[in-house]
């Protein structure tokens, strides 16, 4: 450095030099409070993030709503993983909704978290419509689309679904899964039944050739043929089951819209 400008910071006036020491000093002092006040947020996060997956925040109540008769409360906080109240932020809505779904009776899942501790889930369940005969002397119970919702050894208070194929007789599928594509015709008309008749049927049986008939408890059967018309059709038995003379009648056979017979 020259002797000039030596001269000159020399010559500084000490009050100027005492100012800049001064805007020094602040500047590092902010720079202390900021770092220390980033470090303390970060501390307040991960401290926060730590709470959050402990007990205090876990889910503690888990409550099931939604009609579900079929499926115990337990067996669907079970199947969400809830059981073991896990922490709340674990909990994925949709995901935990999917496992639910899984159980053979849930149509529908919806999962709800309510901080801090609580879990909500509302659930639909198929309705039962059918019962089909299984192997080994036990009973399937089916929805109205043909999925096995249960399987137990006694008959079921259903209709039963009888389904011919060229192979021979269409059995269930096991829980859980869907029956064969020939079963199609019978779950329709099993779950399209009107309530001037439907609690008099005891089984719908499909034909090897997709025709449809049904059988009473007054002994009666019911040709309905293929599934087009079923609208008139059922018109067409409720007005014989409800006015028409059935005495040594056997069969209304209704396979031509609105020209119903009766026969022995």
């Amino acid at each position: 450095m020259s002797p000039e400008k030596d001269g000159w910071i020399a010559q500084i006036d000490p009050r100027i030099r005492q100012r800049r020491e001064q805007v020094e000093r602040s500047r590092a002092q902010k720079r202390i409070r900021w770092a220390l006040a980033v470090a303390g947020v970060v501390a307040l996060v991960v401290l926060g993030v730590f709470l959050l997956h402990t007990p205090l925040f876990g889910a503690k109540v888990v409550t099931v709503t939604g009609s579900h008769p079929n499926t115990p409360t337990a067996a669907i906080v079970a199947a969400a993983g809830l059981d073991h109240r896990p922490p709340l932020i674990d909990v994925d809505p949709g995901a935990t909704a999917t496992k639910v779904e899984t159980l053979p009776y849930i149509a529908s899942a919806t999962v709800t978290r309510h901080w801090p501790d609580k879990v909500t889930i509302t659930v639909t369940e198929r309705p039962p419509v059918v019962a089909m005969a299984g192997p080994a002397a036990r009973w399937s119970t089916l929805d109205g689309n043909g999925r096995t919702l249960a399987v137990a050894p006694g008959r079921p208070a259903l209709p039963v679904l009888v389904v011919h194929a060229a192979a021979g007789p269409v059995p269930p599928a096991p829980v859980g899964g869907t029956v064969a594509p020939a079963a199609a015709p019978g779950l329709l008309v099993a779950r399209s039944l009107p309530p001037a008749f439907a609690g008099q049927v005891i089984s719908v049986t499909v034909a090897a050739d997709r025709t449809v008939s049904l059988a009473l408890t007054s002994g009666l059967t019911v040709l309905l043929g293929t599934v087009s018309d079923l609208h008139v059709k059922y018109e067409d038995v409720a007005a014989i089951i409800a006015n028409a003379p059935l005495h040594g009648a056997h069969t209304i056979d209704v396979t031509v819209p609105q020209s119903p017979t009766v026969g022995p």
